[in-house]
């Protein structure tokens, strides 16, 4: 088999959010990501099926996008009920702890509740919620470059360490 193609960065995440204007309204206006592009359409290209939606882009300073679909009935994404809700999240990098601080601030003089700091080791994160049940965390980076070559040097000992207690525990 041959090699992958190699994959540049990410183009968007998308999920669903139950009202486009709420949610605009959060991502650019509060977080500060601007709509770049909407789409509105009545028929599903990838399928052909009929389900009327507005599909918002939201872009990030490396050009990548945070994306949402309103499929104009209120509804947001249901979590997974199996599991638990601290596991499902997007992360987005800000350039300093400083800036962590400042959007923490911000954050919470919005009334938006916010957990942390939280020291990882490697970053330092926050956390809150968007207006759809989205779990978000903005981190930044605490470790060195030494620090990140020595935990990609240990990253398979680490799984496979992790992958050896989990057949032993099963």
């Amino acid at each position: 088999m041959s090699s992958p193609s190699k994959i540049h960065r990410l183009h968007h995440y998308a999920t669903r959010c139950k009202n486009a204007e709420q949610t605009r309204s959060f991502y650019e206006d509060l977080l500060g990501l601007p709509l770049a592009h909407v789409i509105r359409a009545d028929t599903v290209p990838s399928t052909g099926e009929h389900s009327p939606y507005v599909h918002l882009f939201f872009r990030l300073e490396d050009g990548s996008f945070i994306a949402f679909f309103d499929l104009g009935d209120g509804q947001a994404a249901e979590p997974s009920p199996n599991t638990p809700a601290w596991v499902q999240h997007i992360a987005f990098t800000v350039e300093s702890e400083a800036a962590l601080a400042a959007m923490r601030k911000r954050l919470i003089e919005s009334g938006i509740d916010v957990i942390g700091p939280v020291e990882h080791g490697f970053v330092c994160s926050i956390y809150f919620f968007d207006p759809n049940g989205v779990r978000l965390e903005l981190t930044t980076s605490t470790a060195t470059e030494a620090d990140l070559a020595a935990f990609e040097q240990e990253a398979h000992a680490h799984l496979a360490a992790w992958t050896a207690d989990r057949t032993a525990r099963s």
